[in-house]
């Protein structure tokens, strides 16, 4: 049974494991502590793909002061060969009394195999704290290992009355800079950032993390259906980039490959790009998350399809008018019992601006998945 301090000590496992928010992509983010007596003699997080998972980091550093102690682990211990020896064996070997987990990994190769191996051993093991955290920080990994395409978060900025530019197409900078900054946070946390031609032409965006300190730049996919992408275009510079097209022309194909882009034609029966078929691509490439900074008209087609899970939304103080671009190309529902809907998960102000993280109301989505 869980006692007054696991919430705690999970805490600061968790912690630990938002240290590689940015790095551990395609594998989750994971922490550890090791407690004994009441004091933390171990500690872990899991950094790279392929690097030592966050336990082995713990065990490292706890030494022999670990038989006997209590393990905190964000994510149910691993329990099977992959680039690395499994945890589950080594919190064996190492002679813990007691394994704390935030949450079951659902990867087929591990599903409760690895508490089951603790508990082989005359391990207590108890799962569930914090588990709702635990979960929130890898939804991406819960996103594709459940349902085979990332966590799809579309961000937006607007003016209170929900207008995105002017109706020239005009839109920098209607919040501030403190939202602008913010807005890199999630990008650096993001595995790719999504846009379409229209906002390519419009803004000419380079959708790199720059207000963040991050080791790498997640991929940039550009939405292009005819392959209209200029060479000039800034997202073609700096970070890799993928253009997602419908209508086959080699010669516009080798002209953006020599920018340095891939290509790839993911067409639909109507002649633009398969969004499905897209984001079920980018899952099998392990992206996790996916953060959409598009226009009206592909934000509308992303929220048509149901491929949106989560709208961040900088709202600015101030007025643009009805005539100026609202946020989503949607139609209007024949009756509100049909609107979209969606659940508030955070609101704060961030600066001047107001910063609203609301989920799309659909289908729940699976437990965590397991490391790579």
């Amino acid at each position: 049974m869980a006692c007054a301090d696991d919430h705690g000590f999970m805490t600061e496992a968790l912690r630990l494991a938002e240290r590689g928010l940015y790095t551990t992509t395609p594998n989750p983010r994971v922490g550890c502590l090791i407690v004994k007596d009441g004091k933390i003699v171990g500690r872990g997080f899991h950094a790279r793909a392929g690097e030592p998972h966050a336990e082995a980091v713990a065990l490292r550093e706890a030494a022999e002061r670990a038989c006997g102690a209590t393990v905190y682990v964000t994510l149910e211990p691993c329990s099977h060969y992959g680039r690395t020896p499994p945890c589950a064996d080594a919190l064996v070997a190492a002679g813990v009394r007691r394994v704390v987990v935030a949450m079951e990994d659902p990867n087929p190769r591990v599903r409760g195999r690895g508490m089951e191996r603790l508990r082989q051993a005359g391990i207590a093991v108890e799962c569930g704290v914090l588990e709702e955290e635990a979960r929130a920080l890898n939804i991406g990994f819960v996103s594709r290992m459940t349902r085979g395409r990332p966590w799809v978060r579309m961000k937006i900025a607007a003016s209170l009355d929900g207008r995105t530019a002017l109706p020239d197409g005009r839109s920098q900078w209607i919040t501030g800079e403190a939202a602008r900054r913010d807005a890199h946070h999630w990008r650096a946390r993001s595995c790719a950032v999504l846009t379409g031609i229209g906002t390519v032409r419009e803004d000419d965006p380079r959708l790199t993390v720059r207000y963040v300190e991050t080791p790498r730049q997640p991929l940039r996919v550009v939405v292009d259906s005819r392959l209209e992408t200029p060479e000039s275009a800034r997202v073609l510079a700096g970070a890799p980039v993928l253009i997602a097209y419908a209508r086959d022309d080699q010669d516009a194909a080798k002209r953006l490959q020599d920018r340095g882009a891939e290509v790839l034609c993911v067409p639909n029966p109507s002649g633009k790009v398969d969004l499905p078929t897209l984001f079920r691509l980018l899952g099998e490439r392990g992206i996790n998350e996916v953060l959409v900074e598009a226009g009206t008209r592909l934000n509308g087609s992303l929220l048509k399809e149901a491929l949106v899970d989560e709208l961040l939304v900088y709202l600015a103080p101030c007025l643009l008018g009805d005539a100026a671009r609202g946020m989503a190309s949607l139609a209007v529902p024949d009756d509100l019992s049909a609107r979209l809907a969606l659940r508030l998960r955070d609101v704060r102000l961030v600066g001047g601006d107001l910063r609203i993280l609301a989920e799309v109301v659909q289908e729940k989505i699976g437990p965590t998945p397991g490391r790579e």
